[in-house]
């Protein structure tokens, strides 16, 4: 079979189409065709630092066959994984079964894709990390990522009235057309005034940032009594270090991950059907950015860490 294989850390050109051996379904796995995988920034820090072979998060495919012990799966199953120990930018891969989910016949491959790291962990945020409450303010960085676009659905979907932040003034009508109330464009720290004028200076309930350590600081400062920094973005640049003197009284500030949401196969099969309820309805829509061919990966990781994408980034297998 045909995989993206990381033969050297380093930039995108490091990921190479290549032959890799057929994998075999162990106990309690499933092998599955690959029909689409999802990218994410994620896959980047494993490429940079050669920490797995074959990258790859997340994906839906079709079953072919499956190992010992395995029930509630046949070939011919349509199913989504998100397996931390990577190996979807393949043509084939060997899951646990208590990682995949049957994807519904009114729910497409793209959008189920986009509903696994992006929208599991878009779930974490608003319903966990800070259960977003009707008539909140909340702030969200990134908002035209794929992440981004996804918080704020679901914040508004809770009652809350979001104010988006983007880099480009190109992306504004999109995290509009998502339902944000208001779009700012800022850099760096640029945001803190403007936040503050459109509370009244009170600044705001939560906020989702996932722009990287060089925000940290300044959305701690547009947080209201009692507000919370919910804190996502150590891939894009350095973690921040917090020396407790230095905040204000009377925040929290969370580190949410994805795998702690998810502990359990009832936990995964729950929240994704969730948000496969929450597209039904129409109050999640999934946006997809871009798709390439597998053999376009290196593409796609540039494109992604050029910060210029909206949406979901996805490779066609």
């Amino acid at each position: 079979m045909k995989a993206i294989v990381i033969d050297q850390a380093g930039g995108p050109d490091v990921l190479r189409l290549r032959d890799r051996p057929t994998p075999r379904p162990g106990r309690g796995e499933v092998l599955v065709d690959v029909r689409v995988a999802g990218v994410n920034f994620f896959d980047t820090a494993m490429r940079k630092n050669a920490a797995v072979d074959v990258p790859g998060l997340e994906g839906v495919g079709i079953v072919v066959e499956t190992g010992e012990d395995v029930q509630g799966f046949v070939p011919g199953d349509r199913v989504a994984w998100l397996v931390m120990t990577q190996g979807s930018y393949a043509e084939q891969i060997a899951l646990p079964a208590g990682r995949v989910v049957p994807v519904p016949d009114d729910i497409d491959d793209d959008t189920a894709t986009a509903l696994l790291v992006q929208g599991l962990s878009a779930h974490n945020f608003a319903t966990v990390s800070h259960p977003v409450q009707p008539g909140e303010v909340v702030l969200v960085h990134a908002a035209a990522g794929g992440v981004g676009l996804l918080v704020t659905q679901l914040a508004k979907a809770r009652g809350a009235t979001v104010v988006g932040l983007v880099s480009r003034p190109e992306k504004v009508e999109i995290v509009a057309g998502a339902g944000a109330d208001h779009v700012l464009v800022s850099t760096g720290d640029s945001f803190v005034e403007p936040v503050l004028e459109l509370t009244g200076g009170e600044g705001v309930h939560a906020v989702f940032d996932g722009a990287g350590g060089t925000t940290f600081e300044a959305s701690i400062k547009v947080l209201r009594r009692y507000g919370t920094l919910v804190y996502y973005g150590p891939l894009i640049g350095e973690v921040p270090t917090v020396s407790m003197g230095d905040l204000p009284r009377s925040i929290r500030i969370t580190y949410p991950a994805v795998e702690d949401h998810i502990t359990t196969t009832e936990e995964l099969l729950a929240h994704m059907g969730e948000l496969f309820g929450q597209v039904r309805t129409g109050e999640l829509v999934v946006r997809i950015g871009r798709r390439y061919p597998l053999a376009d990966a290196a593409q796609a990781h540039a494109d992604i860490e050029s910060r210029t994408t909206t949406g979901k980034l996805l490779l066609i297998v």
